[in-house]
Parts: C-alpha cells; structure tokens; sequence
C-alpha cells in the first residue's frame, strides 16, 4: 500500500456558494438515538459473545480455590503442605482489620464506593492495546478486578480478557458484599514464594495465623504482592520492602485508618532487622518419608483430587519431638555407619497398643541425592537376616513338644540339595537350648525350626502379624528362618509391636483424624475401638518376650555389655545381619514402643566385614529407646496365668525321674506342659553274668540296675540329622545306649505247698511238706511261718516237721521259699489253723477182775478216742503192745 503526499489550496476545493437548508433537528435527535442504540447493541453483543464462555453465576458462587492440603504431627505441628502453591482459605472474622484496610488503601482506596471497575484504568488500558502505546501494568484496577484477573481469569493482558474481566466484576459486584469481595481477594492473591493468601503467608513468614498479626507485619505483608519476588523478605531488596511498606503506612494515615503516631511506630522496623523478623528459610517439609507416605495412604483413600486440591487437614500418628530424636539417633550413628563401609540408616517407631506410627525416618538425609535420600527404606522391601527368627520360633512354640528349653543340635547338617548353613562364628555349638539358640542367633538351629515348624505354617504366623510381602511361597525353603525373604521395616516393626503387646496385632495407623476445608470429619481413628486381633496366643508372645529380654542368655555370643543391654527396665530386642554385611537390622520393644533399625546402601552394596546389626544398627536402637522412654514408667512384661515353669530333664525337655542326671528349669506354655517322665536316661536290670538285659523274675541277686542314655536328634528317622548327632555323642562319651537281647538263666524254678492245705487245722507235731517243679535244679526248700524260719530241706519231697503246741491258736501263715542252683527262686504261701492244747489221762481205776479180763476206766482232759495198749512188761514202741479192740469210737471225756 502507497500513499502520496501533497498539498492543494483549499480555497479552490470549495464550492460554489449555494444556499443552506435548515437542520431538521427532529432528524438529529432520531441519529443521535439510532447511533446509541447501535452502540449498545454493539456493546451488548460483544459482552454476549464474550459471556458464553465464562461461567455462570451460579458456578461462581460454588467455585472455591484450590487450596493445600496440611499435614499435621500428632500434637498440631505442621510438617508439609502439599503442592506448589501453599493455599489456606480463612472467613473474614479470622483477617485482621489492619490487613483488611491496609489493602484497600494501597490498591483500592475508593473499593467501598466504586462498583468494581474503575473506568479509567480500563481506557487507559484499551487506548494502549488498540494503540500499542505504552507498556507494562497501567494500575488502577479495582480489588473486584483483580480477584477476578487471579482467581478467574489468565493474567495477559488483552481486549478480550478486559472485556471478560469486567463482564466477571460486574457480576461479582451483584452478587456478594464488599466485605466478601475483599476476603476472597486476600485468600487468593499471591505473596511470594509457596504461598497464596493472608494465611499462608502469615504462617510461612511469621508462623503465625493471620488473626494474630500486628500492624507492621500486617503492613509489610499487604506490600509484597505488587511484585512478590521483588519484595521478598528473604530476597535481596529488603529495603525496598521497607520503602513499600512505609508508603503502606502512610496511605492508611491517608485513608485515617491509622494515626501518624501509629505509623511512626510501626515504621521502627528498618532494612537491618526486616528478614529477622520473619522465620528463617528452610525446608517446607518435616519428617519427610512420613509425610510423603500418609499423603500416598492419603491420596488412596480420599482420592488425589481431594488430597491436592480441597485443603484437608490430615493429623497424623507422628510425635514430632520423637521423631526429632530419631533423625539424631540415624544422624549420630552415621559415623560408625560409614566407618563400616555403610551409607544410610532408617528407623521406625511404632505404639504397640495402637499400631500409631510415632516416628519414620526413611533415610539418613532425604535431600541428600548420592545416598538416594529420597527413597524411603521404611516401606522398602530388605532382607531381615535374623531378626526374622522370631517369627519362626513363635510358629514352633504352637507345637506340643516344642518349648523355650527344647534342645536343638547346633551341630553341621545337610538339609538336602547340598545346603549347609554355617553359624555366624563358623562354630558348632553342640545340643543347644531353643532359648539360647535363638538369644544367641544360631542359624543351623533356627533352619531346624524352620523344617519343624512348617514353612506354610511359619508364612501364616508372619501374614497373622501383619507382614504382607511374603508371599511367593514356592520360592522359600528351610533358609526361610535365616532371613532371606524381603519385608519393609515398617511391617517388620509392627510384627515385633504384636510381640509386645501380647500377641494382639493392630494395623498401622499413620493417620488419626482428617477434615476437610468445611470442616468435616472424613476419618478418625479411635484407638478405644480397635481391640485389633489375635494373632499368636498371648503365652506365645510372653515366651518371646521372655526370651529377646533376656541379657544373659545372649552372653553366649554377643556378651552381656551391648548396646541390647538396658538396665532401667526390660527391654526385648533381635538382632539381624545379612549375607556380606549387605543389611544391618536391630529390632526391639518395651511394652509401650516397638522399634526397628536398619543400616545399610541403597544399592545394596556390602559393608564391611564386622558390620553385623548389633555393631551398626543396635547403637542407633539404644539412643533411641532410651531417648523414647526417659521419664517413662518402667513396664514389666507380664506373664499369663497359664504359663508355668517347670523342671524337666535336660536332653528330653520331660520330666526327670531319680535316674536323669541333668535338669533345667524354664517357662511353658500350658500345652507345652510335660506329663511324660524322662525317657532318654533309662535304668534297665541286666544280669551281673555278662551284662544282658535280665528277665523278668530273675533274682535280685543275678542282676544289677543301670542307667543308659539314649540320645537322638530331633527327627531321628532322617539320617542327614541323626548321624552328626550320633557322631557327636560319641565323642563326648554320651552314647551309651542299652544292650540288645536278654541273659539265658535257665527254666526258673517253681515251688508248690502240698501240706498243709488251705484253712487246715493243725495240732501238736505235724509235717509240712512242698515239692519243685521237676525241671529245676534245686537248692533248697526254706520254710517260714509267719516270716519266722522254722526250717529248711535239700531233698525232694522238701519237709519240715513243727509242734503246733508250741504257738498260739488261731490262723497263721505258712511260707516257702524254693532257691534254684541257677539264682532263680520262687515262693507261695498258704493260709491255715492250728490248736493250741494239753491232754491228760486221769481217775484211772479197774474192776471186775476175773479170769475171762478185767475193766479198766479213765477220763480224758479232751474228748477224744481212746485204746488200751497192754503187756507184762514195757515197751519203747507202741507196736510191740497187745491192745484193745476195738477202740471207742465216739469222742467223749470218760472211757
């Protein structure tokens, strides 16, 4: 396009002269009218076309700026507010008035007259986008249009987005009050750094709530966000801010909201002392693995549209003066860590009683990228080495045969398919308590416990207590019980929280309570109704209890001065140590704080020789514990009142008879209990002959008792166990079991009572007689009566004879004792009667003498029979008598 350039004498372009007709001033008046309705239906299109865009009234009033969800401790401490823009919303009665007027008189003095535009500021502003004239910020935008510029619409500066914004002003003026206007203004608008709104920057600046701040801090905050990076306090023009701040001042002594006298000493505060009136700059988060991790269990609960954008308030389980403990037990152990080759340690902290987390601290340093800080160990996935033998030890406590005294044999073993644990020390500990075994963290006993327990079972006690990544059962196998499989710390430590609290496991719970922007309870957890869930009885719990608190018996290997060794009050603690020092772990609890410990790289990189859990981790685990319950109650953990403790014979953990020779004392559950009497030392009678078993019946004499000890493994029908077992006590001189077979003696002998009889009456002199089986060699025949010998015989039938006269009447007992040439004998007894009497002749006398005979009477002092025996002379045998017959027959006194 050209233009040409010249000039004409105006005189010769006018016309000729003509005269002029009148106006028609009706016609004027219908142009004028035309003309401004032309305009506003010019102007009422452009704001229609512009208007569909934006939204409704109605939408209006239910928008609500994003605002930053707040993590609380569990005492109201702030630890992190998410997102990028750190947004509280707060209600008029909550700004201060100072705030509130200092606004209006630095951005819009005329605020509570104007109507929400300010005209001229909106044709300056056209002239200069239409003109391109003039660049920059041309000011004079109303309160009304700048919360509608931030809140509403984007910042650049066009005719359309003008257009809008008045559009938007207006409707905002319809629709809500000044006082409402101005409190969504200084709840959205911009004040540096994270912060938007008059409460987040109150709380970041002077960590103090907006409703608290005084007239200079009121002042100096309303100057920052003309340019908020400018005027930063932490920047470098801070005696620009104080210029601003004081022009803030005096345009409210302007307005009369303030007195001269009031500025001036509010004004005190000059460039030198501005930045050490606000909080020092530092990290805006606290605690940060934990705080990260309830915003993920917050963000999968709640949803991430909830969490990032609509402001909850999430109070959490943490303590953060315990948790500032921690972070310096992790920070005080890190020069041994590193001295051991290691880079990073974690520790969480656990309420027993709750599963609240108290403290979590995922890393050495969080921010520190050559350790991979920002990784959070305690909900990563590590081997637990030994301090995973607990859970095992629990399983096989369910057993019936299985208790804290059981012996296990430390002792090398094959358990199939070429693997042979070894101990920590490379050494074979022989028979071993599965208390000490444990205490002292022995690995061939705890692979054995493991085949005993049962793998499957062993997963479902883990699972039970509340660690949920086992769970690729095919890959374990009797290693299981050494550690290998992976869990996080914080499952770790919670299964070692149901240890404490008596078998009770309780979920973690990192959150107690979160509301939302309104006010609303979304969640809270009440610790009053979670009674939480049984996992292992509760004598199970009090075995492990018992046996982790228990400093001596670990002197074995680790000595009784560790950093495990707490002497204010019982303290349970496990520790564990990977393959090639790769992971460090210390584990533990009182009553009322569970703890677990890791140490260790990132990258899984071993550490040191020698840097095992209780050289690196346990350090870290005593500073904290001791820090966490100084001043604290000392708690006992309490038996139930089914355990016992009960004496058994050492080798079969049963009870001892007068032939073991070792017992030991110890804790039982009630099924654990022995009622079966000691059956590895066992007395057996074996013939003084050659040693062999004796019969039954042979006599005490032949025989001598002996006790003989039968040791076995632990399953002693799989020979990969027994034969080490067996080679073991036989080197120490405790494989003596007894012989096989039995002595040959002979047929034993047998007595039989031929006289006298059961319940026979005997009197006077009287034989006894008994006989022998025919198949014995007999000794002698030793005959008693009523224990008393009266008697002995060598030949066969075997007799003695005896005068009843001489005891008293009555029933007595007759015994005879048969002695066989072989030591064998036998006896039998046999029950009778006897009389005690004396018989008399007497008032003999004869009569009726004749030739034929003579008769003769007597009497007798006992009826009875009687005989005349007769000759001239007398005789030594009744035999060489002549007699009468026949003899009475009747038993009578006179005769």
């Amino acid at each position: 396009m050209k233009f040409k350039f010249g000039f004409k004498n105006p005189l010769k372009l006018r016309a000729p002269n003509k005269k002029r007709k009148p106006l028609n001033k009706k016609a004027v008046v219908r142009v004028i009218i035309y003309s401004l309705l032309a305009v506003l239906l010019s102007v009422s299109l452009v704001f229609a076309w512009y208007a569909k865009d934006l939204p409704t009234p109605e939408k209006i009033a239910k928008m609500q700026p994003s605002q930053s969800t707040k993590i609380f401790d569990r005492n109201g401490k702030l630890l992190y507010e998410t997102g990028d823009l750190k947004r509280t919303l707060v209600t008029s009665d909550q700004i201060p008035t100072n705030v509130k007027n200092a606004t209006v008189a630095v951005e819009d003095q005329s605020f509570y007259q104007n109507h929400g535009l300010n005209f001229k500021g909106i044709a300056r502003a056209a002239f200069r986008d239409i003109f391109h004239i003039g660049s920059g910020t041309q000011g004079g935008s109303t309160i009304t249009q700048q919360y509608v510029k931030n809140a509403l619409l984007y910042s650049k500066q066009t005719i359309s987005r003008k257009i809008k914004e008045v559009i938007l002003s207006i409707e905002l003026e319809f629709m809500y009050s000044k006082d409402q206007i101005l409190t969504m203004y200084l709840n959205e608008i911009p004040y540096g750094g994270q912060s938007a709104g008059i409460e987040a920057a109150s709380v970041m600046y002077y960590g103090k709530p907006a409703k608290d701040l005084d007239l200079t801090q009121a002042a100096t905050l309303v100057a920052i966000p003309q340019a908020p990076t400018y005027y930063s306090p932490y920047g470098s023009h801070t005696d620009k801010l104080i210029i601003r701040r004081n022009y803030v001042l005096d345009q409210m002594v302007k307005m009369k909201y303030i007195t001269e006298d009031q500025a001036k000493e509010a004004k005190k505060e000059d460039t030198t002392t501005v930045g050490a009136a606000v909080q020092p700059r530092k990290m805006s988060i606290l605690a940060p693995h934990f705080s990260l991790y309830v915003m993920e269990q917050a963000e999968a609960e709640f949803g991430n549209s909830a969490v990032n954008e609509q402001g909850l308030s999430i109070y959490t389980s943490l303590d953060y003066d315990l948790q500032q403990q921690a972070e310096k037990a992790i920070s005080d152990g890190m020069t041994k860590i590193q001295r051991y080759g290691g880079s990073n340690g974690a520790l969480v902290a656990i309420d027993p009683k709750t599963g609240e987390v108290l403290s979590m601290v995922g890393s050495a340093d969080y921010f520190n990228t050559d350790i991979d800080g920002n990784v959070n160990i305690a909900t990563s996935l590590r081997q637990p080495g030994s301090s995973f033998k607990p859970y095992v030890y629990a399983t096989a406590f369910k057993k019936k045969d299985f208790s804290p005294s059981t012996i296990l044999y430390d002792l090398t073993t094959d358990f199939g398919g070429g693997y042979i644990p070894h101990n920590y020390d490379n050494r074979s500990h022989g028979p071993i308590t599965a208390r000490l075994a444990l205490d002292n963290s022995l690995n061939v006993p705890a692979v054995k416990t493991t085949v005993l327990a049962g793998i499957d079972n062993i997963l479902a006690t883990v699972s039970d207590m509340g660690i949920s990544s086992l769970t690729q059962k095919d890959r374990y196998g009797a290693s299981l019980g050494l550690g290998v499989a992976e869990v996080s710390l914080l499952e770790h430590t919670n299964g070692f929280a149901t240890f404490a609290d008596n078998g009770v496991h309780h979920d973690v719970h990192p959150m107690l309570k979160v509301i939302n922007n309104s006010g609303k309870t979304l969640y809270e957890y009440k610790p009053d109704e979670d009674k939480g869930k049984q996992a292992i009885d509760p004598q199970i719990a009090y075995e492990l209890q018992n046996i982790l608190s228990d400093n001596n018996s670990r002197a074995m290997v680790f000595g009784t001065n560790t950093p495990l060794k707490f002497t204010d009050r019982p303290v349970a603690a496990k520790t564990g140590t990977t393959s090639d020092f790769r992971d460090a772990w210390t584990m533990g609890f009182t009553p009322s704080l569970a703890i677990g410990v890791w140490v260790g790289n990132n990258d899984n990189h071993q550490m040191s020789s020698g840097a095992d859990g209780v050289v690196v981790a346990a350090p870290i685990f005593h500073q904290f514990m001791a820090a966490g319950m100084l001043g604290k109650p000392v708690e006992q953990f309490n038996a139930p009142k089914e355990i016992q403790t009960v004496t058994v014979e050492k080798w079969s953990n049963k009870l001892p008879t007068e032939y073991s020779k070792e017992t030991t004392t110890d804790i039982f559950a009630s099924w654990q209990v022995p009622t079966e009497k000691d059956n590895v030392n066992v007395a057996v009678k074996v013939c003084k002959s050659n040693g062999q078993p004796a019969p039954e019946g042979t006599p005490d004499s032949l025989v001598d008792t002996k006790v003989f000890s039968n040791i076995h493994s632990e399953m002693p029908n799989n020979p990969n166990w027994e034969n080490p077992v067996h080679s073991w006590a036989v080197a120490n001189g405790l494989y003596n079991p007894a012989p096989a077979g039995t002595c040959d003696i002979g047929p034993g002998i047998s007595v039989t009572i031929n006289s006298p009889t059961a319940d026979q009456t005997l009197s006077g002199n009287a034989t006894l007689t008994a006989i022998t089986n025919s198949g014995a060699d007999t000794q002698k025949v030793d005959f008693y009566l009523d224990n008393v010998s009266i008697g002995s015989d060598t030949s066969y039938p075997y007799t003695v004879n005896f005068n009843f006269n001489t005891v008293t009447a009555g029933r007595h007992v007759l015994k005879v004792v048969a002695t066989g040439k072989n030591g064998t004998s036998d006896t039998k007894e046999v029950s009778f009667f006897s009389l005690n009497v004396t018989f008399s002749i007497s008032d003999v006398a004869s009569s009726n003498l004749t030739t034929d005979g003579v008769k003769i009477a007597w009497k007798t002092s006992l009826e009875g029979t009687s005989q005349v025996f007769y000759d001239t002379i007398k005789h030594d045998n009744y035999n060489d008598y002549a007699f009468s017959n026949p003899k009475n027959s009747s038993l009578v006194t006179s005769h």
